[in-house]
């Protein structure tokens, strides 16, 4: 992978996929897809060495992160817990024949079953996992810590699940300072640590609590002075001021101080439902994110015609941008960690759909472009971007 190349890096129902341009991004090629067709609900890379990591998994394999130092060319596999085939298999000499298993001990037995999302920062990689709990790298994924004040927060025994279950599925570190790190857990909330993860702070609080419907009893919801627990993505802003975004369950927010107080800035946009959240790498008042019609009423574009909203001046207002989606008959679905962007001065803008396709901006949203389509359920994408 050279140095004038990017890459989206794209996770889906059946397995991984690289999707590279040149420096210009354009002339798109589609590799794929690896990890042996798991589900890859999230995967990342590292811009200085290359590396790539997939997580994912599920109740018939278990969880596991794949790491690939060779552009993808060749993987290992890193099993973390049992799953329904190792059963099997342990009953069933054919059947572990068939599938070349053989038992070994799996670090954390059937703890968990899926990883949800994976962060590189500071020389650790970071994991999230179903049911919602953080496990630790040092050594690039060869050997793994559970961080245990996360999972035995004061709260633990309050955390409802999401319709997807209890999983924490958004990892947001301090780039200037290792021990500085937010999750996002649905449906338990944002927290945060400022000590390396040794102890955890909830981070839900409304910057305007008796602007709040206080007579709500679903933890999804704004009341009782929250935002609601159910954070769809959220992702920190460039600079020194702890500038965060999230997308939540009902609407979209702002915070000014690391969590500790959020405004809505959801008005302006069409519905108060969406999955990803994206900001802009050098301006922390552009953003991006994708309004569907509904929590309960398909979850596809309103009126069927496919938009990019973004806000030039941290959600005060916005914009919906068109230009190359499709605005008849468009159903599909955005996940919430189906976006995402390169670091160039005219940042590009990448999302993919649960329908199979990829779609790239490289003039900040102003117009699109189908870049992969007929992939399976894209789950995830990230951009890797060789420094």
């Amino acid at each position: 992978m050279s140095s004038d190349q990017i890459t989206i890096l794209v996770g889906t129902t059946k397995g991984a996929f690289l999707i590279s341009a040149n420096g210009n991004r354009s002339d798109w090629t589609v590799d794929g897809p690896f990890c042996d067709g798991w589900p890859i609900n999230h995967i990342v890379g590292d811009p200085k060495t290359g590396t790539i990591w997939a997580g994912g998994g599920g109740d018939w394999y278990g969880a596991g992160v794949w790491r690939s130092t060779d552009g993808g060319q060749s993987w290992d596999k890193s099993r973390l817990t049992k799953g329904t085939m190792d059963d099997w298999a342990a009953n069933d000499s054919d059947f572990a024949q068939m599938i070349g298993w053989t038992e070994a001990p799996l670090p954390f037995a059937d703890a968990f079953s899926q990883i949800w999302s994976l962060n590189y920062s500071h020389g650790t990689l970071y994991v999230g996992t179903k049911p919602a709990g953080l496990l630790a790298s040092k050594d690039n994924g060869e050997t793994w810590e559970k961080i245990e004040a996360l999972s035995n927060h004061p709260s633990a025994e309050s955390w409802n699940p999401g319709a997807a279950g209890l999983v924490l599925h958004t990892i947001v570190p301090d780039p200037g300072n290792a021990k500085k790190i937010w999750v996002g857990i649905s449906a338990a909330g944002v927290f945060a640590t400022e000590d390396g993860g040794a102890t955890w702070e909830r981070r839900n609080r409304l910057s305007n609590a008796e602007a709040c419907d206080h007579h709500g009893n679903d933890f999804v919801k704004p009341h009782d002075g929250e935002t609601g627990h159910c954070v769809h993505n959220m992702m920190r802003a460039p600079g020194d001021d702890d500038r965060l975004y999230q997308q939540n369950h009902h609407g979209v927010w702002r915070s000014s101080d690391g969590g500790r107080s959020w405004d809505d800035i959801t008005k302006g946009l069409p519905s108060t439902f969406g999955f990803p959240i994206r900001v802009h790498p050098h301006n922390p008042d552009t953003i991006w994110t994708i309004p569907l019609n509904g929590d309960s009423i398909g979850r596809y574009p309103p009126d069927a015609a496919a938009a990019v909203w973004r806000s030039r001046d941290g959600g005060d207002t916005w914009q919906d941008m068109r230009d190359g989606l499709p605005q008849k008959g468009c159903f599909f679905t955005v996940l919430r960690q189906a976006m995402a962007g390169d670091t160039r001065e005219t940042a590009g803008i990448y999302f993919g759909t649960n329908s199979g396709s990829v779609f790239a901006s490289i003039d900040e949203g102003d117009t699109w472009d189908e870049v992969a389509r007929h992939l399976p359920t894209v789950l995830a994408l990230e951009v890797l971007e060789r420094t």
